[in-house]
Order: C-alpha cells, then structure tokens, then sequence
C-alpha cells in the first residue's frame, strides 16, 4: 500500500477507512474529504464508494417526503461529484460516475415561457423551481457532465464526457453533447452499438 499511496496517502485511506466504517458501515469505501448535508433525506446503497471531495445535498421543499436522494447498490461516484436534491434524485443500481459530475434537480428561479422570473431579481432570492431526476441502473456517466432538471436517463445508457443532459435519454444509448443528443443505440439482435 505503501508504494501505491506513499506515506500520507496510506495514511488518508486508513482514516477514509475507518470513517467509512463508522458511519456507513454500508459503504464499501467513502474517501475523505466527504460532505453530507441534511443526511437524514438521504439513502445510500450498499457497495457504495465516493472519490474525494464529494458533495450531497438535500434542502427538500416537499417535507412530506422522508428521502430526496436514493443512491442503489453499488454505485460508484468518482472525485469531486456534486448531487444537489430540493425535490428528489434517484439513482439506480450499479451506475458508474466520473469526476466533476453535477447532478442537480433545481433552479433559482424559473424561465419557461409560463413562469419567467425577472433578470433584476436578486438569483439567490428567486424561488427554487424543481423536478425529479431519475438515473436507471447500470448508467455510466463520462467526465464533467452535468444533468440537469427533470432529466430521466435510461438503463444501460451511457453519457459522454463534457456533456449536459437536458432532456431524456432511452435505454441503452450513448449521448454526447451540449446539448446531449443520442448518437447510438444497442441493437439485440445484433449485439452491437449502432449509429441513430
């Protein structure tokens, strides 16, 4: 371990380890620094392992609902992911996430055509408007990507990195892009990735 991590990244695993342990006994490994806000809204999976400097919030407008975030099994989620819930965000088992992912299910503010807030109103004193995001199982998400309000990702969907996902994604595609688009879809019949 030692000549993987050196001295001080030996040292901060084992403390990683033991706060996982101690708090989300659960977990297979949380990597500090960790943050966690209003945890008693938040549901972490078995299998669950975080990167560092990971960020999960839950400020819910709906206090009816016991959980706003619901993490499966054996999720991954890699440096620096930030998950932000008012209402409620949901992922699947197995889903894989990269570094510097934002995964938010609100806004300050709204800008439909129905429901516009005005640009000199202060952005933090709008208020929040929200959707569910829901994240199905088996979902790899690339680096940097950003999903956003009202977004379902289907299962065994991948997202490409630097992409934000504004819209649904169906099952078993692969979108990139800003804003994401699918560019394949798995064919079974043919066991394979297909251009769309």
């Amino acid at each position: 371990m030692l000549k993987k991590y050196g001295v001080f990244g030996a040292l901060r695993l084992m403390f990683s380890v033991i706060y996982t342990r101690i708090f989300f006994p659960g977990a297979r490994l949380i990597r500090l620094p960790f943050d966690i806000r209003n945890r008693r809204f938040i549901s972490i999976g078995k299998g669950f392992t975080s990167g560092f400097g990971c960020r999960i919030e839950s400020f819910p407008e709906n206090t009816d609902r016991k959980i706003n975030v619901l993490i499966g099994e054996n999720v991954q989620i890699n440096d620096y992911v930030h998950i932000a819930a008012v209402d409620y965000i949901e992922i699947g088992d197995n889903v894989l996430i990269a570094s510097k992912v934002f995964i938010s299910d609100n806004n300050h503010g709204s800008y439909t055509l129905s429901d516009s807030d005005h640009p000199s109103t202060i952005p933090a004193s709008r208020k929040a408007s929200f959707e569910p995001v829901y994240i199905k199982k088996n979902v790899w998400i690339g680096e940097s990507v950003c999903i956003l309000p009202g977004v379902t990702i289907g299962e065994g969907s991948i997202i490409g990195a630097l992409s934000v996902v504004t819209k649904d994604i169906p099952p078993n595609s692969i979108a990139v892009g800003s804003p994401a688009r699918v560019v394949k879809q798995f064919d079974f019949k043919t066991n394979r990735w297909v251009k769309v």
